[in-house]
């Protein structure tokens, strides 16, 4: 089992320099605000400003969690659901969830996380299936103490049922610490990254993974990796976001490292008959963004946004937009599939959608 320390110290060595200490501020910051900002937190006053309600601290008591890192979701009744990335029984993380009862909330631990084949420490938050499940990560714990998928069930008597889609594994093939949530295609397939681990892993390089997990007949999920990062001077690595869908089924997603500055990337992955193919549609150099942790978002028009946790004008960060750039059927010849522009302060309202490491 990974114990607390183990855990924070693998974290570390992740996350290095300046960065770690930005993240940190981020992350404190973030505690205290991510219950607040949803749409039953936080209401419209009569003269356009909103009214925070707190409702739920979390208790680093031996049984509630703490340190909730992703944002929460909402199901149809309006409960949210969430993780937390300590606390608990074991201290190694908790699935909760809050349930609104006569003008207050009440709080659920659904699921606590041992750190040994369940996992432990979930980063990021959940997603629905249409049946009401849960589906998540874990950067820790599991068979090989590399991470997990997991899925929650609810159960008749109002309890829910754990259960271990697929356990990592750092042995040169499989990815392994996926930060990053998951998305569901139309199939019900699920997709994911992992931060490190891949085919080019055990060459002493970093690297990390895109991976689809997909259900067997027999109640079973089938892992696939999609695509392993490379740390070639061209590739991305270390994804720690989530991905996103265009209504063609590529997948659009982000590395914090890599490319040509070794600033990060945006990517594209297109499925095809002999498998997915990879295009890096940016590499940041600095002075356009560096470090992109976030995912993506994208509107109706096909453009791309983000934000870069480092550089920019003033080495703080920015926010960007990404632009397809189509073939010349007039002048008939090609150009570059995408142009970077890192947008003014006040667009950072496009990106309300998004967050550390979730699309």
């Amino acid at each position: 089992m990974q114990s607390k320390q183990q855990s924070c110290d693998s974290l570390s060595r992740t996350i290095s320099g300046v960065a770690t200490a930005a993240l940190a501020i981020a992350i404190v910051f973030a505690l205290t605000v991510v219950l607040t900002q949803s749409a039953q937190a936080q209401k419209a006053t009569a003269g356009g400003a909103w009214t925070e309600k707190v409702l739920h601290n979390f208790n680093h008591n031996g049984t509630d969690g703490y340190w909730p890192i992703a944002s929460p979701i909402l199901d149809a009744a309006g409960n949210l659901y969430g993780t937390t990335f300590q606390g608990g029984a074991y201290d190694l993380g908790t699935v909760f969830e809050l349930t609104p009862t006569g003008g207050g909330w009440t709080e659920t631990v659904l699921h606590t996380f041992s750190g040994y084949t369940d996992g432990g420490s979930p980063w990021a938050g959940l997603v629905f299936d249409t049946a009401g499940n849960l589906y998540g990560t874990t950067p820790y714990g599991g068979d090989y103490y590399a991470g997990t998928v997991f899925e929650l069930t609810p159960t008749a008597g109002g309890g829910w049922t754990k259960q271990v889609l697929h356990s990592f594994s750092p042995d040169c093939t499989d990815g392994y610490e996926p930060y990053a949530g998951l998305i569901f295609d139309t199939a019900g397939n699920l997709y994911g990254t992992t931060s490190a681990g891949g085919t080019y892993s055990c060459n002493g390089s970093q690297g990390g993974t895109v991976f689809e997990l997909t259900p067997t007949e027999g109640g079973g999920w089938t892992e696939t990796v999609l695509h392993s990062f490379n740390s070639n001077g061209t590739d991305g690595i270390i994804p720690y976001a989530s991905l996103v869908f265009d209504t063609a089924g590529n997948l659009y997603g982000t590395t914090v490292s890599g490319g040509t500055y070794n600033y990060g990337t945006v990517f594209k992955l297109s499925p095809g008959e002999g498998g997915w193919t990879e295009t890096v549609l940016h590499t940041f150099n600095g002075t356009d963004g560096a470090a992109p942790y976030a995912g993506l978002i994208r509107d109706a028009a096909g453009n791309l946004y983000g934000t870069t946790f480092l550089g920019g004008a003033y080495g703080g960060g920015t926010v960007f937009e990404l632009t397809p750039i189509y073939p010349c059927v007039v002048c008939n010849h090609s150009v570059s599939s995408a142009e970077v522009n890192v947008l003014p302060a006040e667009s950072s309202d496009l990106l309300e959608q998004g967050g550390m490491g979730r699309p």
